[in-house]
């Protein structure tokens, strides 16, 4: 299953991995781990965010995706099942607004 992970992170602890130089370790260090499908970075509320796709196997792995994002960063984790064009494609829009 295709998940979108929303990681907003903290000003504090961002902002010292930027001064102290470990931010682009700790970020490439985290990304080859979880083996992205794509990952965006942008700003949210006001908020540095990283919008991090990546394909799910099982739920159990739930874990493994926020931990990393939880302590490196000390950030806060969204989950949210996505889907791409041909996963809509196969959800029966069509039969569901025929049936409602």
């Amino acid at each position: 299953m295709r998940v979108l992970l929303h990681a907003k992170f903290p000003h504090e602890q961002f902002n010292a991995a930027v001064r102290d130089g470990t931010v682009g370790k700790k970020m490439a260090r985290l990304l080859e781990e979880l083996k992205p499908e794509a990952v965006y970075f942008a700003e949210y509320g006001g908020r540095r965010s990283a919008l991090v796709f990546v394909d799910l196997a099982d739920p159990s792995h739930m874990p493994a995706l926020a931990e990393p994002f939880f302590l490196a960063f000390g950030a806060d984790v969204e989950l949210h099942p996505a889907m791409n064009l041909a996963d809509l494609e196969r959800g029966g829009l069509e039969a569901l607004g025929k049936k409602w």
